[in-house]
């Protein structure tokens, strides 16, 4: 299938978000389709697909004038989208998501589970993804869904599929799993959109890529014919000096310990500590027990047994208000459900955690509160028209940089930071870490838990591995590599 968007406008009220875009997929083609939070790009996915209506320009498929009413038609004619946002139906099965909408029936109406099954396994089996098709989805993991999801498009039978983000919340051995499918679609004469942050990818499996800027259409080039600091240059419109900052950790006293930290089947006996001024990295593969371990901590989830110290005093921690009281934050790895709440403004949501220190005689001081927004939005550059906006406007990176802002604002000693740049575009990855060591260099004690290698090498003072619920092993920052971290991650010595 090719298709061709030429000249497409597209406004929402005063704002116009894409002003004269044009963009080519060819047959059995990865395209990758780069550019800053709030370019534009999936404003123009949604457009090919039916969910947003363009106001001006054309949309050639196959060479002829084509448009969608919605996404449900677009997948009927062999186009299909697996969102950033993934849409997941937490309290169905696993089944029940991979067909919905889309369930095989008998003549008499009856579902055919036997055969969907088999249909749904073969894919699993594709992907190597290990998931009981009668589990609920909601229990499955960030990562989990996103396989889902991925096989949710295969089953589809298309001739092209969109990516957004697809690798964000997978591991290593997945992502490869992932490159191999792709590869086979190709030679099927499937083509690709891909959409993503992380360059390394782009310029192993793409063929050429179209970069986005303000709206607007930059460039687009063979990848052979291309370079990264090029592509960045033209995404962000600067040159990036450094991918990652320096870093001169200032190490202070311990802030947090934990002890013994145990969860019966899917974390033992954990124990480490993080010193103010220290990033302390948390590497391992998707289900290891990271995002547990400090959802524990947090008092999101329960624990068996284990202890926490703050400052080298035992405290007790069974709710996540209490935690915040003890001056610890947590950016969850999944902003759209735990992270935000996208019907609130941008103002509500950030100063949510914050709230009793702009009421203290039960009435909130507005003036106060605005500075104090506007002042987080302006440091973090969250694009909006206002703080009044909702937050389910934003794009996924501005989603991310709002979550930031949220937890910046309390002045916690000690920030968890689960995925902390997922979703969110080079440019906006550098301004996360130099606001990391802005919060070190004033003594906060990180955590930072990452499915990103190059990350984690990049930025932490420290590295803990988590291999099935224990850790592993522990590695200073001058003799951590790839290569030892993955030994460790796949319970090597």
């Amino acid at each position: 299938m090719k298709i061709s968007m030429k000249n497409i406008h597209k406004s929402f009220g005063t704002n116009q978000v894409l002003t004269g875009v044009n963009f080519e997929l060819l047959p059995g083609e990865v395209h990758a389709l780069m550019g800053e939070n709030g370019a534009g790009k999936s404003t123009l996915m949604n457009i090919l697909t039916g969910l947003h209506k363009l106001d001006q320009g054309t949309i050639m498929i196959d060479e002829k004038e084509t448009y969608f009413s919605n996404p449900k038609i677009a997948e009927q004619h062999g186009i299909t989208f697996i969102h950033q946002e993934l849409n997941i139906w937490p309290d169905m099965t696993v089944l029940d998501n991979l067909f919905i909408g889309k369930e095989l029936k008998s003549a008499f109406g009856l579902l055919k589970s036997n055969e969907m099954k088999t249909l749904a396994l073969e894919q699993f089996k594709r992907l190597s993804v290990t998931i009981p098709l009668e589990q609920e989805a909601g229990q499955c993991s960030v990562g989990q869904q996103q396989m889902i999801e991925i096989a949710k498009a295969l089953l589809t039978d298309a001739k092209v599929i969109i990516m957004d983000e697809p690798t964000a919340a997978l591991t290593e051995r997945e992502i490869q799993k992932l490159f191999e499918v792709i590869a086979s679609l190709k030679k099927e004469g499937v083509s690709i959109v891909y959409i993503s942050h992380r360059m390394e990818e782009i310029f192993s499996i793409c063929d050429r890529i179209t970069v986005m800027r303000d709206g607007k259409t930059v460039d687009t080039k063979p990848i052979p014919e291309t370079s990264f600091d090029e592509v960045v240059k033209k995404m962000v419109g600067r040159e990036l000096t450094e991918r990652f900052p320096k870093r001169v950790a200032n190490l202070g006293k311990t802030v947090l310990e934990v002890k013994n930290f145990t969860r019966k089947g899917v974390f033992d006996n954990i124990n480490f500590f993080v010193r103010s001024g220290e990033i302390v990295g948390v590497s391992g593969l998707m289900g290891a027990g990271r995002t547990e371990i400090m959802r524990a901590i947090f008092a999101l989830d329960k624990f068996d047994s284990g202890e926490t110290l703050i400052n080298g005093e035992k405290v007790s921690i069974k709710t996540p208000y209490q935690a915040i009281e003890h001056g610890i934050g947590f950016i969850t790895e999944d902003r759209k459900d735990e992270g935000l709440i996208l019907d609130f403004s941008i103002r509500d949501n950030i100063v949510l955690p914050s709230l009793k220190s702009f009421a203290p005689k039960g009435l909130i001081k507005e003036k106060n509160e605005q500075d104090f927004v506007d002042m987080l939005i302006k440091r973090l550059t969250v694009k909006t028209e206002s703080a009044a906006a909702t937050v389910g406007s934003l794009s996924g990176g501005n989603q991310q940089k709002v979550v930031i802002a949220k937890w910046v604002g309390i002045g916690p000693k000690v920030l968890i930071m689960d995925e902390p740049t997922r979703g969110v575009d080079v440019g906006a990855k550098r301004e996360i870490y130099d606001l990391m060591n802005e919060l070190t260099s004033r003594g906060v004690a990180i955590i930072m838990v990452s499915s990103e290698l190059p990350e984690i090498l990049g930025m932490s003072d420290r590295i803990l591995v988590v291999h099935e619920g224990r850790i592993s092993g522990e590695l200073l920052k001058e003799e951590a590599t790839q290569e030892s971290i993955m030994t460790l991650a796949t319970g090597g010595q």
